[in-house]
C-alpha cells in the first residue's frame, strides 16, 4: 500500500502542488492555531503541504515503528493535511484505552467509505452515538452470544469439510513439490461460511448467477477499499476523484447493496430453502418488533450490515491462517509440537471439533503468537479525537487521526521477551488474551470500538487452522526455504503476505 499513488495524470500533480501551496502559505501567514502554542507529541519534520507522507513508504506500520527509538511511544505525524498521532507501545495503548477511550471514540472516515452513505450504517464506522450503540448491542447480545455461536457449529463444520475437499482436489493437480495458494482457499471457504451464517446460503457458488454477481461486487469493494486515495490526504481534491476510486466503489457497492436488498426481500416474503435461523432472522425480528429503537433500523441499514459482515471477516481470517501456517513452516519444531498435540487430543479417528479448542494450549499459543506478530489490521481502524484532549502530557487537537500501531505493540521490547521470535510457548501459564483487556495484545482493538466479532473469529481461526494441520501434513513449495521466505507485508483491508504462501498439502496417512 503506497501512501503516494501514481495512477493519475500530471495535471492533478500540478493541482496538488501549486494550489494547496498557495493556500498553505496564506494560512500560515494569517492564522496562528491553538495547537502551535501548545505541546504536540514529538515527531519527524515534514515537508510543506505533504508533511510526512513521502517518508512512510510501502509499509507504513514498519516505518512508524522505527520512529519509536528516537521519538518515544507517542509520535506526531502530518500525513497530507491530516493531523495524526501514532501510539507505539503497550503502555501508551493502556493509557489511551483506560483513560481516554471516549475522547477518541469516533472514526476517521475515508472518502470511498462515504459512498452510498455506507459509513452512517456501518457498525465499524458509524459516529459514536445512539445508532452505533443500538447496532453494537444487537451484535454482541443477540447475534454473537455463546449459545447462538454454539448453535451454528454445524455450519462451520460443513464449510471446513468443504475446504478439505477443495484442498485435496487441488493438491491432486499439482506437480511434485508445487505448492497451492493457501490463503485463496481459506478466503473462499470463509466467504461461504459468512454467507451461511448471515443468509443461510453459499455465496461463492459459480452455479448461481446471483451469488456470483454478489461475490464479484464484494471483491471489487475489497479491492477499492485497500487502495490509498489521495483525496483522503487532501480533502480539496474530493470533487475531482483523481484516481477514480469513488466512482468504482459507487458502482460495485451499488451492485452489492442491490443484491443484498433482494436477499432481504426474499426473506421477508418467506422464500427460503434452508429453515435454520441465521443472523438476518435476528435483524428482521428486531426490526419488526415495533419498538422505538427498531424504527431506527432501515432496510438500507440491513443491506449495509450484510456487506460489512463480509468486509470485516473474509480477509482478516484468511490472512491470519496464512501467516500462522507460514510461521509454522519456517519454525518446524513448532509445527511438530502443534501436530503432536492435535494427535494426542483429537486422534486419528475423528475430526477436530470446536469443543476441542480449550484442550489445545499449544494451538492457542500459535494463534496468539500469530496475532502478536501479524495483526490483521496493523493500525486497527483509525480513531478520531472528538474534542481537544490532553494525552500523556501532550495536546491532541480535535479531529486528530489516531493510529494504534498493533504491529509495533506486538514487538514492544518493554513487554515481550525476544519480541521478533515466533515462540508460542511464551503464552503457557500466561493469562494474556486478545479480548481487549490486555493492551499488549490487541489485534481486535479494545474499548468501546473494539471489534464485536471476536467470539466468532476465535472459533473460526482455531477450527480452520487446527483442521488443516490435523488433516494434512504440510511442506513449503520446493522453490522456497525458511531462510528465503519473504516475510514482507502488503496493506489492503487486511495485512497479507506480499508474496502469498505456497504450501504442499499431503493427506495424513496417505
Amino acid at each position: 500500500m503506497a501512501w503516494w499513488p501514481s495512477d493519475y495524470p500530471p495535471l492533478f500533480l500540478t493541482l496538488i502542488l501549486v494550489i494547496p501551496l498557495l493556500l498553505f502559505l496564506f494560512r500560515r501567514r494569517n492564522k496562528t492555531s491553538t495547537s502551535n502554542r501548545r505541546r504536540l507529541p514529538p515527531g519527524p519534520p515534514g515537508w510543506p503541504i505533504f508533511g510526512n507522507m513521502f517518508q512512510l513508504g510501502e509499509m507504513p506500520h514498519r516505518t512508524i515503528t522505527s520512529l519509536r527509538d528516537k521519538y518515544g511511544p507517542v509520535v506526531w505525524l502530518q500525513i497530507g493535511s491530516i493531523n495524526t498521532m501514532a501510539v507505539l507501545s503497550a503502555k501508551a495503548a493502556t493509557v489511551l484505552f483506560k483513560n481516554h477511550d471516549h475522547s477518541f471514540a469516533d472514526r476517521t472516515i475515508t472518502e470511498i467509505m462515504r459512498v452510498h452513505n455506507y459509513e452512517k450504517s456501518s457498525l465499524a464506522l458509524a459516529p459514536y452515538g445512539s445508532y452505533w450503540r443500538l447496532i453494537r448491542r444487537l451484535v454482541t447480545i443477540d447475534m454473537l452470544v455463546t449459545k447462538r455461536i454454539n448453535d451454528t457449529s454445524s455450519v462451520r463444520r460443513k464449510c471446513v469439510d468443504d475446504l478439505h475437499v477443495w484442498v485435496t482436489k487441488e493438491a491432486s493437480k499439482l506437480k511434485k513439490g508445487q505448492g497451492l495458494h493457501v490463503a485463496k482457499f481459506v478466503f473462499l471457504m470463509n466467504f461461504n461460511l459468512l454467507g451461511n451464517l448471515m443468509l443461510s446460503r453459499d455465496l461463492f457458488n459459480p452455479e448461481s448467477r446471483e451469488a456470483s454477481e454478489f461475490f464479484t461486487a464484494m471483491m471489487g469493494i475489497m479491492e477499492w477499499s485497500g487502495h490509498p486515495n489521495v483525496s483522503d490526504l487532501f480533502p480539496w481534491l474530493r470533487w475531482l476523484d483523481p484516481q477514480g476510486l469513488k466512482k468504482k466503489m459507487s458502482r460495485d457497492m451499488g451492485k452489492a447493496i442491490k443484491i443484498a436488498s433482494r436477499f432481504v426481500n426474499e426473506r421477508i416474503e418467506g422464500k427460503r430453502e434452508n429453515k435454520s435461523r441465521d443472523f438476518l432472522d435476528v435483524l428482521l425480528e428486531f426490526q419488526s418488533s415495533g419498538s422505538d429503537e427498531a424504527r431506527n433500523i432501515t432496510n438500507k441499514d440491513l443491506n449495509i450490515f450484510i456487506l460489512e459482515i463480509f468486509l470485516a471477516g473474509s480477509e482478516t481470517t484468511s490472512s491470519t491462517i496464512e501467516w500462522a501456517l507460514t510461521e509454522l513452516l519456517c519454525n518446524r519444531e513448532c509445527l511438530v509440537k502443534v501436530k503432536a498435540e492435535l494427535g494426542e487430543v483429537v486422534g486419528s479417528s475423528r475430526e477436530l471439533e470446536e469443543s476441542d479448542i480449550e484442550n489445545l494450549p499449544y494451538l492457542q499459543g500459535v494463534v496468539k503468537e500469530t496475532f502478536r506478530l501479524h495483526p490483521p489490521i496493523p493500525f486497527l481502524i483509525p480513531r478520531r479525537a472528538i474534542h481537544d484532549t490532553e494525552f500523556m502530557g501532550y495536546f491532541i487537537p480535535k479531529d486528530t487521526q489516531v493510529f494504534v500501531n498493533t504491529w509495533a505493540i506486538g514487538r514492544d521490547p518493554d513487554v515481550w521477551d525476544e519480541p521478533l521470535t515466533f515462540k508460542p510457548e511464551r503464552f503457557f501459564g500466561s493469562k494474556t488474551e486478545y479480548k481487549g483487556q490486555h493492551y499488549e495484545l490487541i489485534p481486535f482493538g479494545a474499548g468501546r470500538r473494539m471489534c464485536a466479532g471476536v467470539p466468532l473469529a476465535h472459533r473460526v481461526v482455531h477450527l480452520v487452522l487446527g483442521s488443516l494441520l490435523h488433516r494434512f501434513d504440510w511442506e513449503l513449495d520446493s522453490h522456497v526455504t525458511p531462510s528465503t521466505m519473504d516475510m514482507r507485508e502488503r496493506l489492503g483491508i487486511a495485512m497479507r503476505k506480499l508474496e502469498p504462501l505456497l504450501a504442499v498439502p499431503k493427506l495424513v496417512g496417505s
